[in-house]
């Protein structure tokens, strides 16, 4: 008998607290190795699911569709695949979807993705393309009866007119089909809790996973907050560059601000937690120890 496919909507709403973590496709065999050690150390500490992003313009396609595929066989994780409205026509999405079905994949994270040039971009479709996250979301459910999470964003889409109105798309991608949302990283517990308050006042209940970035290096987060379009709140700024000239104190830090967040978010009532891995797993177990939390 074949056994039902794991989905992770379902899986949260069960009410156990959720911990997940991101991996992306690595570009060699050495960031490949460096990849599947991190699943093997993170693995026993059965995690809700762990996902997989998707390259711009869909640039790690096959890489993907291989380390999703091979999660779902050789491990006991649920594995999550990224996929993008950037670089596909809809025949292409369908393509794609078929294959993470066809690979044992049943859950997808739908995007819109972001222009080559960045998030405030100004947003030009590919031809016989989609538009938005939500017609995404619209095409998983139907094609492929996939389980589709969506993004959420505790300061708003850098697109998005206000945060009312960023809310009203995470609202529209839930009552497209979406079973639950994960955010881009963010600093203050507060952000998170108003992002949810503003769904909650719609009337949804798709549960929010907030994801969870330790600043390990600042000009390294900074970057990626410009690409991603989130602020480093200037109270933390200040937090690590007290620690200025000393890596290891500056790495201390980041862990000790990741864990009093996660502390506040979990004590708050948030559904779990999503950490941003960058495919290693040592600052995610050292905020785990800081929580308490064993394998």
């Amino acid at each position: 008998m074949t056994a039902q496919p794991r989905r992770i909507g379902e899986l949260i709403r069960q009410g156990e607290r959720s911990f997940s973590f991101e991996f992306f496709p690595p570009k060699d065999e050495a960031g490949e190795a460096q990849l599947w050690q991190a699943i093997r150390d993170l693995e026993p500490y059965r995690p809700t699911f762990v996902s997989v992003t998707y390259g711009a313009g869909g640039s790690t396609r096959d890489t993907t569709v291989a380390i999703t595929e091979r999660i779902a066989r050789e491990t006991s994780l649920v594995p999550m695949a990224h996929l993008t409205c950037v670089g596909h026509s809809e025949g292409e999405l369908r393509t794609i979807l078929d294959t993470y079905r066809d690979a044992g994949v049943y859950n997808v994270l739908a995007l819109r993705g972001d222009p080559a040039e960045g998030p405030r971009a100004a947003w030009t479709a590919t031809e016989g393309g989609l538009n938005h996250a939500v017609e995404l979301v619209e095409l998983a459910r139907s094609h492929a009866d996939l389980e589709v999470g969506v993004a959420a964003f505790p300061e708003g889409h850098p697109s998005a007119e206000s945060l009312d109105a960023d809310a009203d798309v995470l609202v529209a991608k839930a009552n497209a089909g979406a079973e639950f949302a994960v955010t881009q990283m963010f600093f203050h517990a507060a952000d998170y809790f108003a992002l949810v308050e503003r769904v909650r006042a719609r009337g949804v209940n798709i549960p929010i996973l907030p994801g969870i970035m330790p600043i390990l290096n600042l000009s390294a987060i900074r970057r990626q907050g410009e690409l991603i379009g989130t602020n480093v709140p200037q109270d933390i700024v200040d937090r690590i560059s007290a620690f200025d000239g000393d890596p290891a104190a500056v790495r201390a830090e980041g862990i000790k601000i990741a864990a009093e967040l996660c502390d506040e978010l979990l004590a708050g009532g948030a559904p779990g937690l999503h950490f941003y891995t960058l495919n290693r797993s040592k600052a995610t177990l050292e905020i785990f120890a800081a929580l308490q939390i064993t394998a």
